[in-house]
């Protein structure tokens, strides 16, 4: 693909319909401290912090939601459906996004937490959401159907939102993030590779950051997916997946080159949302040192795995790194 089909692309992109959640740019902050701590100079540890998106107490599915929220999409539109886990950010940023637009919000939940409901689990209802309780995650999305269809019945029409906005509409969103911090980076120039640290679940950010920078021809960004639950070959196949789909939206087919990606799965811990003793150090380091908080279910085990390779050499001195906080502070805090 060319420089100017590449241009059309990104200018397709620019002009798709949205609606505006996110306070753009998100701040891209040198870590100094952090650095210090790591045997690094100060610009070569960046942490970009979607967790101050400025909505819903922040996080990076609101940069999903401005695609599948977007104006086009709600014609005629009562109620918005999505699922998650009790702690889920994605229902909670949904259910904010459906207050704001008048909505009618259904989250159906996995697990649902028991009173008292902390962090996620009390947002979600204080934004207004009924919470659909179901036995497993298997559950989730033929209930959200059901749900859809009794709405129908009823006289009005439901969006459903499939888990994390991690469709190829809602990955939409981590283009435009790249797009984004690809401007930024002129103000932090480099000569080195970028290394770039973010969570990978769903997958809809790691597959949009990875389509942006391929949009953008960025040959010095390395992408590291950090799981936060599924293995490094279902990440592959999830972000490739929603690449393919999400390049066809925007009328073109882009092959990720052979570099950008690299996964891992080695990072999760005991379970999702349980903090390892590396993601608690992770934690408590990224606190004591830029005053930020980190959680347990994606931004900690990422930063863990982000210390880990620069300790073990796998980040060569050349190089600089950015964590990429997608948010999370409610789960934080109902530990």
């Amino acid at each position: 693909m060319g420089p100017h089909e590449s241009n059309t692309v990104l200018t397709r992109l620019r002009e798709w319909p949205r609606i505006s959640f996110v306070r753009e740019p998100t701040p891209l902050i040198e870590a100094a401290n952090l650095a210090k701590s790591m045997g690094r100079a100060g610009p070569d540890v960046l942490l970009k912090m979607d967790a101050e998106s400025g909505f819903g107490l922040g996080g990076n599915k609101a940069r999903k939601l401005e695609f599948e929220l977007a104006p086009d999409r709600l014609e005629g539109a009562t109620h918005v459906i999505t699922c998650g886990g009790p702690q889920s950010n994605h229902a909670r940023l949904t259910a904010a996004a459906a207050a704001r637009l008048g909505l009618k919000c259904i989250l159906v939940v996995s697990g649902d937490a028991a009173p008292p409901f902390k962090g996620n689990a009390y947002l979600h209802r204080l934004f207004g959401a009924e919470i659909k309780p179901v036995a497993s995650p298997k559950e989730r999305d033929p209930t959200m159907a059901e749900m859809a269809a009794k709405i129908e019945g009823e006289g009005g029409r439901a969006v459903v939102i499939p888990l994390g906005a991690s469709t190829p509409l809602g990955t939409l969103g981590y283009v435009r993030a790249a797009v984004e911090i690809d401007k930024q980076f002129r103000d932090h120039p480099h000569q080195g590779t970028t290394w770039i640290f973010v969570s990978a679940s769903s997958c809809g950010t790691y597959a949009g950051l990875a389509l942006g920078f391929t949009l953008l021809r960025r040959k010095n960004v390395k992408l590291v997916g950090v799981s936060a639950d599924i293995g490094r070959a279902e990440i592959l196949e999830l972000t490739e997946n929603l690449v393919d789909r999400s390049s066809a939206l925007l009328g073109v087919k882009t092959p990720l080159p052979a570099e950008l990606l690299h996964p891992t799965d080695e990072y999760v811990g005991p379970a999702y949302g349980v903090h390892s003793e590396a993601s608690e150090a992770a934690t408590t380091l990224l606190a004591r040192t830029e005053g930020v908080l980190l959680d347990p279910a994606y931004t900690a085990k990422t930063a863990a795995a982000m210390l880990d390779w620069s300790r073990l050499g796998g980040i060569p001195s050349t190089d600089r790194m950015v964590l990429w906080h997608t948010g999370g502070y409610p789960g934080a805090l109902a530990l």
